[in-house]
C-alpha cells in the first residue's frame, strides 16, 4: 500500500469530505478521489460509498483508516528519528473542557505559531465524556479532561492519560449567607436545606456534592444544573442554590467562596491520547508543550 494514498484515506476519516482533505494537503478534490479508488484496488475492498452529496467511509474503509493512523505515526515517528531536525506538520484536532482549553491549550498557540507554524490546532470545547467518546472515535487526536479525587475516573486501557495540573474547589454560596467553618461535612451541613447547582454535561462534580453530603448525613437537594460556571455564580447572586466553584478563580461581588478541607474538593485534568498513537510528531509536541506549561506555569 502506497503511504501517501493512506494519508489520503486518513485525513479522509479526519476531516470528512474529499473537499477538505484536496485543501488540507493542497492538492485536487480529483486527485484525492483518483487516489483512493487506486488504494481500494492494491486492498481489494470498497473503501468509500456514496453519502447524499458526499461520501463516507465503509466499513472496511474505517478498519483501514484505524490502521493507517497507526502507521503513518510510525512513519513519522521513524522519519523524526533519523532527521531530529525534521519540523513536525499537521493539523491536531482537540477535545476539551473550557477551563483546560484556556489554561493550558491557549498559551502555547503562540509558542506554535512562532517556532512550528507547520502544526495547526483545531479545537472543540467538549466535556470529559463527549472527548472521550470523540477520541473513541478517532474525531480528535487529543482530549482534555478531568476528574475529581473524591470522584475518580480511570482512563480506561485504550488511551493513555499524561496529568496535567490540579486545582482546589470551593462551595459557592451568596454573599450574605451565614458564614461557615470546619471540615467539608460541617461546611455542607450549613447548607443542606438550600437546593444545589450542579453541572449539566458531566456528573463528576454532583458525584463529589453527594459524597461530602453523604459524610453530612444529608441527601443535597439537587434542583439546577448549568454547564457555565458563569451562570452558576449568577444563579448564586440570584439565591436559586449553592455548588462548587474552583477556589483559584474571581468572583463576582455577590458569592463568596467557603473553604473545603477535610476531605478537600480537587479537580484534576490530563491529556489523553488513543494508545499507540501518541507518537506521532504533532502530537507529540503539542502534548509535551501543555505539559511542560503545567509543570512551570
Amino acid at each position: 500500500m502506497d503511504l501517501r494514498r493512506l494519508r489520503l484515506l486518513h485525513e479522509l476519516a479526519r476531516l470528512g469530505s474529499m473537499r477538505e482533505v484536496a485543501e488540507e494537503l493542497g492538492v485536487t478534490t480529483s486527485t484525492v478521489s483518483q487516489q483512493l479508488a487506486v488504494l481500494a484496488r492494491e486492498v481489494g475492498a470498497d473503501l468509500i460509498e456514496p453519502s447524499g452529496r458526499r461520501v463516507r467511509l465503509t466499513p472496511a474503509g474505517r478498519r483501514l483508516a484505524g490502521h493507517a493512523v497507526t502507521i503513518l505515526a510510525a512513519v513519522d515517528a521513524a522519519r523524526l528519528d533519523l532527521d531530529p531536525q525534521a519540523e513536525p506538520a499537521g493539523t491536531v484536532r482537540v477535545a476539551g473542557f473550557a477551563t483546560a482549553v484556556r489554561r493550558s491549550l491557549l498559551p502555547v498557540t503562540a509558542d506554535l505559531a512562532a517556532h512550528h507554524p507547520a502544526v495547526r490546532l483545531r479545537i472543540h470545547e467538549h466535556e470529559p465524556a463527549e472527548a472521550y467518546a470523540l477520541l473513541a472515535a478517532d474525531e480528535v487526536d487529543l482530549a482534555l479532561t478531568y476528574d475529581y479525587r473524591l470522584a475518580p475516573a480511570p482512563a480506561g486501557p485504550t488511551v493513555e492519560a499524561t496529568p496535567l495540573w490540579s486545582a482546589l474547589w470551593s462551595l459557592g454560596v451568596p454573599a450574605d449567607a451565614p458564614g461557615a467553618t470546619g471540615m467539608s461535612p460541617e461546611v455542607f451541613r450549613r447548607f443542606a436545606a438550600h437546593p444545589w447547582i450542579v453541572n449539566s454535561r458531566n456528573s463528576a462534580d454532583e458525584l463529589v456534592v453527594r459524597a461530602v453530603a453523604s459524610l453530612a448525613d444529608f441527601v443535597p437537594r439537587v434542583e439546577h444544573r448549568a454547564d457555565s460556571l458563569e451562570l452558576v455564580q449568577d444563579m448564586i447572586v440570584a439565591g436559586l442554590g449553592v455548588g462548587l466553584l474552583p477556589a483559584d478563580q474571581p468572583t463576582l461581588p455577590g458569592v463568596r467562596l467557603l473553604p473545603l478541607t477535610g476531605p478537600e474538593v480537587r479537580l484534576r485534568s490530563y491529556a489523553v491520547t488513543r494508545r499507540g498513537r501518541g507518537g506521532w510528531p504533532p502530537l507529540a509536541l503539542v502534548r509535551d508543550l501543555i505539559t511542560a506549561r503545567a509543570a512551570n506555569p
